[in-house]
């Protein structure tokens, strides 16, 4: 079999996502005999296990999967992987879709270079359309072909979403056997952003990259999505897919050879995202914000000393972010301050122009 692809399901019977998505899965240019849909059921509480179910019954390269509890992202993905047979690996949420032709054109253009990782841009939208909104662009040139350091020093900085891309799959499963066990732990359980954990390593295993620069995935956009909720729940899962990536990447033996790509993307996903995501603005964690801020800032300090000399957090951070977040390891109560004075003037400011 050509391709598995993984679909991890929680809470998406509403509003025609889920059945949007899976439309546009069954309707691939590919023959039905070359793919499978893994769609994994994560213990939704709606309907959405009886439409994969009505699905698995009239689409023979469908199977429904049912979790026997909630295990976020990463659990259903594991219980997905398990039982992938395909040469090829691919993944998309439940709420997204894709043109007709997305899984083949990413596999012809595997076949035509040689390359065993693929992807390409993708679009926003914030209907069910195929109606192309603010296209992406997830990749760049310079990262593809035969990977060497460079390239794949440019792609862990901007790998790009797991979702818009194919991987041949020994990248991810090595010699794994389909079928041998019921549940893989390939990616971390119970928590959110569990990609940016394992995409690392993922990176460096491959051997060559190919990239189609055209939008041939939609990223719904929603009010619900994990991207635009704040909780601590979500604060917390960042930082602790932060340490997990640090982990593989010592665990892995490469943290050395790129020692400056991931203390700053540490940065980023443990520290700088989270903070400003934590600090309370017009929304956001207001109760115990200080505190969990005054933590997250000595964790910070205690891994990388000397982050602010990072050379990407020089170039890539903002200088109102990085003078921020000089004041705060310079002193949390200023900081903290400082940061709820400087939005409670952007605030009267905006309604004086109103």
């Amino acid at each position: 079999m050509k391709l598995s692809i993984i679909v991890p399901v929680y809470n998406m019977a509403a509003d025609g996502k889920l059945d949007f998505c899976l439309k546009s899965l069954v309707a691939q240019t590919l023959d039905p005999a070359d793919y499978e849909i893994l769609a994994v059921d994560d213990f939704s509480t709606d309907d959405s296990l009886q439409i994969l179910r009505d699905y698995e019954e009239r689409y023979p390269q469908f199977h429904a999967i049912a979790s026997d509890r909630n295990r976020h992202q990463g659990g259903a993905k594991n219980l997905g992987l398990a039982r992938a047979k395909g040469e090829w690996l691919g993944f998309i949420d439940a709420d997204d879709w894709i043109v007709p032709d997305y899984y083949e054109r990413l596999l012809q253009k595997a076949a035509e270079s040689g390359a065993d990782m693929v992807g390409c841009d993708y679009t926003l939208t914030e209907e069910h359309s195929f109606r192309p909104g603010r296209q992406i662009a997830e990749n760049l040139p310079e990262q593809c072909g035969v990977l060497d350091h460079e390239r794949r020093r440019l792609l862990l900085l901007e790998s790009g979403s797991l979702v818009v891309k194919i991987y041949r799959r020994s990248i991810i499963l090595g010699d794994y056997v389909p079928g041998t066990k019921e549940r893989l732990d390939v990616f971390p359980e119970d928590i959110f952003y569990e990609d940016n954990a394992v995409r690392n390593s993922w990176m460096l295993r491959a051997k060559h990259f190919e990239y189609i620069p055209e939008a041939l995935y939609y990223y719904y956009q929603h009010p619900g999505s994990t991207v635009h909720t704040v909780s601590l729940k979500n604060l917390e899962d960042r930082c602790t897919a932060g340490r997990l990536m640090l982990a593989e990447a010592k665990d892995g033996g490469y943290f050395e050879d790129y020692r400056d790509e991931i203390e700053f993307l540490f940065i980023v996903l443990f520290y700088k995202n989270t903070l400003f995501s934590a600090m309370p603005r017009q929304r956001g964690l207001k109760k115990g914000c200080y505190g969990f801020t005054k933590k997250l800032a000595r964790e910070m300090k205690e891994l990388f000393p000397d982050f602010q000399k990072n050379p990407y957090y020089i170039e890539k951070v903002h200088p109102e972010e990085r003078k921020l977040i000089r004041f705060q390891m310079h002193s949390q109560l200023f900081f903290y301050l400082y940061y709820r004075l400087l939005w409670f003037y952007r605030d009267l400011r905006k309604k004086g122009k109103a």
